[in-house]
């Protein structure tokens, strides 16, 4: 490399001869991606291993020869931290392309963790427990610290990671771009902090807070994490704490996303909970959420909020949902075309009324299909999947993304993006979406009013609504995604040039001009000839 005077002062012969010797001592693998190098028809670098600014030698101990593409894309200087930074892109690209969120569960799974059950006993003040599974055979104890503020029991041990588990019920959240930065921080080397926190269930020990430190732990080839260990801890008030952390706490960053599945789940809770104290069965819903909501009487407006986001987050991630695969559930980022912000601020809640509890069972004509809630979540999917299946599903390439594309069209250099995509984007841009979704609403709303039939206007997919109406709502997506604004290239630089408001394009669906008087639609937005 350019700054080292011993490569620098090979001659190619000896420069060759170098990397056929590393070749061979790495197996013919690439340092970074563990792949195979082919000397006599892929380019090669060598590298140093440790970097010369931290300390490493500028020797042949110190060099690693890899793909010049790895290298040159390689995320850290540290070839090292850059193989495990690469290990880790590939294991969440396996769970992406499985459409599932990359999590601790992933690493684990991909570095021999997560295979046994914990065996322990409480005597006392200790907790007893061995990992013989693995070939230990001793038996450790620990001291039990009971918290004086809550109760809860909590001991400090040091478990191999072939007996730890991902806590998807306390903790749903992903891993993140931070976790690089985490990599980078253990590497150097500087200590962890905060100890990750677990519980035992069903004989697994599960993490649910501070997985990206375990995770980095792990990349960076750590066989057993210090862990303080919550024994036999209330499940919900863990959860509830998990989730106002992440919430009205701020402590740590939970998108809106995470927290309605995490309201999801203490809403199943609170149903547990008022069945047992009721004495029903599991399986008994004869119950409604205002039922519920009274019960709960110090925290109503939570149960109401957890009841609406339990709803929001069955759609949301309902595997029969296709708009699901064009969803960033993590900030907007660049890839796909919609945040999870903007379908909630979309699509769930113009149409699911967060002031709606129902005065009727949980259970209500749910055998006949009748059901409001039922009915309410198979209609907004249908609604999801004809949006996926109109604009984006062979439209819309993740690989192009959403990158300043307008900057890019206005530029001249917009060649390579296909009407299609640009059609697909200006389309889920959160200011155009706001507006374009209560078209649909009203498209619904009129079919009511032709037929001289009453509607609850608030809940209007808690009824059921009719194929011809369907066809309709199709018709009109088809009509309006084929306007030709949306294709139009020569308003990049003007009409969608920088961020605009809600008001911005309600104002052009309306009238068909900007608020400065620009002709942007050749007429309004009129829905009675969009559904013809």
């Amino acid at each position: 490399m350019g700054n080292s005077k011993y490569l620098d002062g090979l001659t190619a012969d000896e420069y060759r001869a170098l990397s056929k010797k590393l070749w061979g001592i790495q197996n013919h693998k690439c340092f970074i991606c563990g792949k195979d190098i082919d000397l006599d028809i892929q380019n090669t670098n060598i590298d140093h291993i440790r970097p010369l600014v931290n300390g490493g030698k500028d020797d042949p101990i110190n060099f690693g020869l890899t793909h010049e593409h790895c290298n040159k894309s390689k995320q850290d200087a540290d070839l090292d931290v850059a193989k495990k930074l690469f290990q880790l892109n590939e294991i969440i690209k396996e769970a992406t392309d499985k459409h599932e969120t990359p999590s601790l569960k992933h690493v684990l799974e991909a570095n021999g963790g997560s295979k046994y059950l914990f065996k322990f006993k409480v005597e006392d003040d200790r907790i007893i427990y061995s990992f013989d599974d693995t070939g230990d055979t001793a038996v450790y104890n620990s001291e039990i610290f009971t918290d004086e503020l809550s109760g809860e029991k909590t001991a400090f041990i040091k478990v191999p990671i072939e007996y730890i588990y991902h806590d998807d019920v306390i903790n749903p959240r992903g891993i993140n771009s931070s976790i690089s930065l985490l990599i980078k921080e253990f590497h150097k080397p500087n200590p962890q902090l905060h100890l990750s926190l677990g519980r035992v269930c069903d004989g697994k020990i599960l993490i649910f807070d501070g997985q990206h430190k375990a995770v980095a732990q792990i990349m960076l080839g750590v066989k057993q994490l210090v862990l303080r260990l919550f024994i036999e801890p209330d499940i919900e008030r863990l959860i509830e704490t998990n989730t106002n952390a992440g919430s009205k706490l701020k402590q740590i960053a939970f998108d809106k996303a995470i927290v309605r599945q995490l309201h999801d789940t203490l809403y199943s809770e609170r149903l547990r909970k008022y069945q047992e104290d009721h004495n029903l069965s599991s399986e008994d819903y004869s119950f409604s959420e205002q039922q519920v909501v009274d019960y709960f009487k110090g925290e109503r407006g939570n149960i109401r909020t957890y009841i609406i986001n339990s709803q929001k987050n069955s759609i949301t991630r309902s595997p029969d949902n296709e708009l699901q695969a064009y969803i960033n559930f993590e900030g907007r980022g660049n890839k796909y075309p919609l945040s999870y912000s903007t379908f909630e601020k979309t699509l769930l809640s113009g149409f699911i009324n967060t002031k709606t509890i129902l005065q009727t069972p949980i259970n209500y004509k749910l055998d006949e299909g009748l059901n409001p809630r039922m009915i309410e979540k198979e209609q907004l999917i249908r609604l999801c999947n004809l949006l996926a299946e109109r604009i984006l599903i062979n439209r819309y390439d993740p690989e192009i993304g959403t990158y300043r594309i307008e900057n890019t069209i206005a530029a001249g250099r917009g060649e390579d993006i296909p009407d299609e995509h640009l059609v697909a984007y200006r389309l889920f841009k959160e200011e155009i979406m706001y507006n374009w979704v209560k078209y649909i609403k009203l498209v619904i709303k009129n079919s009511y009013v032709f037929a001289g039939i009453m509607c609850d206007e608030d809940n209007l997919f808690q009824q059921q609504i009719s194929e011809q109406v369907w066809t309709n709502i199709e018709t009109f997506i088809d009509n309006f995604m084929n306007l030709p604004v949306w294709k139009d290239r020569s308003m990049s630089s003007t009409i969608f040039g920088g961020k605009s408001n809600y008001d911005f394009w309600g104002t052009i669906f309306s009238t068909g001009k900007a608020p400065d008087g620009t002709v942007v639609l050749t007429n309004p937005i009129n829905v009675t000839e969009m559904i013809m």
